[in-house]
C-alpha cells in the first residue's frame, strides 16, 4: 500500500516538471563524479517513479546464451571495423592518445576490464539508450519521426560524453557507435545484448591498446 506522499513523489518524477527536470540533471551528471553512477541513478529513479524494467529495454532474452553470443562477437567485430575502415576515413590517429598508459600495463587492467564492462556496457548503455529513451520518448511520442530524432539526439549526447578524454576522434566514434546501437534499440525495445555488445566493443578496444595491436588493426585496409 502506497501513500499519497509517494504517489506525487513517483508522478513528479516521471513528468517534466522542477522535480521531474532535477532528476534527469542528476542522472546526466552521475558519471562526472564516479562512473557508472548515472546508470545507479537510473536504477534508483526507475524505483521511486514505477517505471517498470521493461520501459527501460530490460526485457528477459528468449535466450540468454544466444544474447551474449550474439553480443559479443558483433560488438568485437564493430570495433574492430571501426578501428580499421571508419575512423581512417575519418583521418583519426591511429592510436588513442588518452589509453596509452595501458599499453602492456598489466596493474591498470583491472580498471580498464571494469570500465569496460560496467562502466561502459551496462551503465552507458542503461543511460543513454534505456534511460533517455525513455524520457524523450514520453516528452516527443513514439512516432517514426519521434524516434528518429531521439536516436540523432541521444547519439549527439552519447559523443559529447566522449569529448572530455578522447577529443574529436573519440566523439566521432563514439557518435557513429551511438547511431547504430540507438536504431537497434529503437527496433527492438531489449537492452541486454546491446550492454554484451557495447562491452565486447570496449573489451576488443582495450585487448589491442594493451597487447600493442592499434597501429597494426588501424593500418589493416589502409597503409
Amino acid at each position: 500500500m502506497t501513500s499519497a506522499s509517494d504517489d506525487r513523489l513517483a508522478a513528479g518524477l516521471r513528468g517534466f516538471g522542477p522535480l521531474g527536470l532535477l532528476s534527469m540533471l542528476a542522472v546526466l551528471s552521475g558519471n562526472f563524479i564516479v562512473a557508472p553512477l548515472s546508470a545507479l541513478l537510473v536504477l534508483l529513479w526507475a524505483r521511486a517513479s514505477r517505471t517498470s524494467w521493461h520501459e527501460l529495454g530490460f526485457v528477459r532474452p528468449r535466450s540468454w546464451t544466444a544474447s551474449l553470443l550474439v553480443g559479443i562477437l558483433s560488438g568485437a567485430a564493430f570495433k574492430l571495423l571501426m578501428k580499421a575502415v571508419v575512423m581512417p576515413l575519418f583521418g583519426a590517429p591511429p592510436l588513442n592518445a588518452a589509453y596509452q598508459y595501458l599499453v602492456g600495463n598489466r596493474a591498470a587492467l583491472p580498471a580498464a576490464l571494469f570500465a569496460a564492462t560496467v562502466g561502459a556496457g551496462f551503465g552507458e548503455e542503461t543511460v543513454f539508450r534505456g534511460y533517455l529513451f525513455e524520457r524523450l520518448g514520453k516528452l516527443f511520442g513514439s512516432d517514426a519521426v519521434a524516434r528518429t530524432a531521439i536516436v540523432l539526439l541521444t547519439a549527439g549526447l552519447f559523443g559529447l560524453a566522449h569529448y572530455r578524454d578522447q577529443g574529436i576522434p573519440g566523439v566521432e566514434q563514439a557518435v557513429i557507435t551511438g547511431l547504430v546501437f540507438g536504431v537497434i534499440f529503437a527496433a527492438t525495445g531489449r537492452l541486454w545484448t546491446l550492454i554484451f555488445a557495447h562491452a565486447a566493443f570496449d573489451l576488443t578496444a582495450v585487448a589491442i591498446i594493451y597487447w600493442g595491436l592499434e597501429s597494426r588493426v588501424a593500418h589493416l585496409i589502409f597503409r
